[in-house]
């Protein structure tokens, strides 16, 4: 059975990083599919600026019919804080057999001991970190969680249902949501840096105006 790729995010707005990025990985790794899962209520940052059906929409705008991407909307869906250890025990107990594979950027997975009940994490999902050339490598618990865990052959992904850390490189795509967000407060149009139909929802709605 082919691994299912996981990633979160605030999504706000979803732009070509985060695509392109899940683009790679979905050919790179032979994932069965990407899943694009935006955070309700992330628990270590300000509350997203679009509210949770527009970041909904537009993630469906941007993806529709493109091959092995799916959006899911449990977290938004979920009272309280969105903690990824819940939505993959969520995950893991739907599909038993299935490989997960979360996916991080390099950032995210030096500071995963801070995530809660970070430790399980490894025990639900392998964990694949998107690597830049630049990015500062991990230290602590994590630094030696990579040295127990790291396989760098990506088939090892689907040969079993989680435990493994994979870094994999990826094009560099630096397009910043906050940014976005910023510039386009200031009256600067998002163009070429979120697909079409994206770029139309926020000029209907002037979200981030």
């Amino acid at each position: 059975m082919k691994a299912l790729g996981i990633l979160g995010g605030t999504f706000d707005p979803v732009h070509h990083g985060h695509l392109r990025t899940a683009w790679e990985l979905w050919h790179r790794l032979d994932l069965s599919e990407i899943r694009f899962i935006p955070c309700g209520q992330p628990p270590h940052r300000a509350p997203p600026t679009a509210a949770a059906d527009l970041r909904m929409r537009m993630l469906a705008a941007a993806i529709a019919g493109v091959p092995g991407f799916g959006v899911d909307d449990r977290e938004i869906a979920r009272a309280g804080p969105s903690y990824t250890v819940d939505t993959l025990h969520e995950l893991r107990e739907e599909s038993p057999s299935r490989p997960l594979c979360l996916l991080l950027g390099m950032d995210a997975f030096t500071g995963l001991d801070s995530w809660s009940r970070w430790e399980q994490l490894i025990e639900l999902a392998h964990i694949v970190v998107v690597d830049r050339p630049g990015a500062p490598a991990p230290g602590g618990a994590v630094a030696r969680l990579l040295a127990e865990r790291r396989t760098v052959s990506a088939t090892d992904l689907g040969n079993a249902t989680h435990g493994r850390v994979h870094i994999e490189q990826v094009a560099r795509l630096e397009i910043s949501a906050s940014e976005l967000r910023r510039s386009m407060a200031l009256g600067l149009s998002p163009r070429f840096l979120v697909p079409s139909a994206v770029l139309s929802i926020i000029c209907e709605t002037n979200c981030y105006a």
